[in-house]
């Protein structure tokens, strides 16, 4: 299996479709086309996997000079609440100093759970955008950026 099908089988059972944040596959084809982007699968250590079907998450991100915005970052359902979000974040972050970033950031919808990890790694709230985050049923959600220091 390849590391993108491993990408997009962990996207798809992992985002809530309500909330409407997984990517299709031609948008994250798309997006590595661009040299800036990249993507880190990993086990459920936060160890790197080269696609093979051991892949527990994934994160996905771009870059710009020494700036990284975390795009995505997702974890297997059947590996959740084992701390394979926060090993995971820690290795982006370390790739993140390895890409000579100074700074990353991401954002979220207000009400998402995994808003602990990331406190619990560092980030710090930046800015709130009112109403961003459609669901499937018409309802607004906040958006929050994070951002820190690598």
């Amino acid at each position: 299996m390849s590391e993108l099908d491993q990408l997009m089988r962990i996207m798809e059972i992992s985002f809530d479709p309500h909330y409407r944040e997984a990517w299709t596959r031609r948008q994250v084809e798309d997006s590595l086309l661009i040299s800036s982007t990249f993507a880190m699968l990993c086990d459920e250590a936060a160890k790197p996997t080269d696609g093979g079907s051991n892949a527990a998450g994934f994160v996905l991100a771009r870059q710009a000079a020494d700036e990284i915005e975390l795009l995505l970052i997702a974890v297997d359902p059947k590996h959740r609440k084992k701390g394979v979000g926060s090993l995971l974040l820690e290795r982006f972050l370390d790739v993140a100093g390895e890409r000579e970033a100074s700074k990353v950031f991401l954002e979220m919808r207000a009400n998402n759970p995994a808003i602990s990890v990331y406190r619990a790694a560092g980030f710090e709230l930046i800015g709130r955008r009112a109403n961003y985050y459609r669901t499937v049923t018409g309802e607004t959600i906040d958006a929050l950026t994070f951002g820190r220091k690598v």
